[in-house]
């Protein structure tokens, strides 16, 4: 086994990216960004929101609109060989845009993060891959600010679609705390995550089992 990855789960924008960042700029770890598997937003039989006054539109929280198997074997890949050819991904245009090459460089740790990460914890646990999990989590109001002045910045929907997404999230956010507990991530703030990934303990994977 050349690396293993450090899961990052958690609600969208709880600071899953920012965590990744960080521990790239200290430790050197890659990224994998998993919400780079989405499907593209034209494919037949995508799930869509049932309630509500976004009814009949995509459900991008829905794991249906991910690629689990491609995401699981890039990961597999990055582990045993160190890299992997992975789609680049446009959320305001709702489709693969191109690809590229991540390479860890000799890295022994890398990081994967994405609001559908829990769903990939227990396989890399399971097939030996997996070095931590963290559920990256902080008070609903705040991860709901965070999340809307990214996704207005980036342009990735219609502000009202943003503003009524955010507040279905944000009432969800518990039941999304719960699911990645419940795989086995460990729940943190960025802070605390980043201090704990850094200790020496890390490197016998203090977190895994957690």
């Amino acid at each position: 086994m050349t690396a293993r990855v450090i899961v990052l789960a958690g609600p969208s924008g709880s600071g899953k990216s920012r965590l990744a960042e960080r521990l790239q700029r200290a430790h050197g770890w890659p990224t994998l960004r998993l919400d780079d598997f989405y499907r593209d937003g034209d494919e037949p039989g995508l799930p869509t929101i049932t309630t509500g006054k976004n009814a009949g539109l995509v459900d991008w929280d829905h794991p249906g609109t991910w690629h689990h198997e491609d995401a699981l074997a890039a990961l597999r890949s990055l582990c045993s060989t160190g890299a992997a050819d992975i789609p680049v991904y446009s959320i305001a245009e709702s489709r693969r845009t191109g690809s590229q090459h991540l390479d860890l460089g000799g890295a022994t740790r890398f990081c994967a993060e994405g609001i559908f990460a829990a769903e990939i914890v227990e396989e890399c646990r399971a097939q030996g891959l997996l070095a931590a999990a963290y559920c990256i989590t902080q008070h609903p109001m705040v991860t709901f600010w965070r999340r809307l002045t990214r996704d207005l910045r980036e342009h990735r929907k219609p502000p009202l679609v943003l503003v009524r997404r955010g507040l279905a999230l944000a009432r969800e956010q518990r039941q999304v705390v719960r699911r990645a507990v419940a795989v086995g991530c460990r729940v943190a703030s960025g802070d605390r995550a980043f201090a704990e990934l850094g200790s020496p303990s890390t490197e016998d994977d203090h977190a895994v089992a957690r």
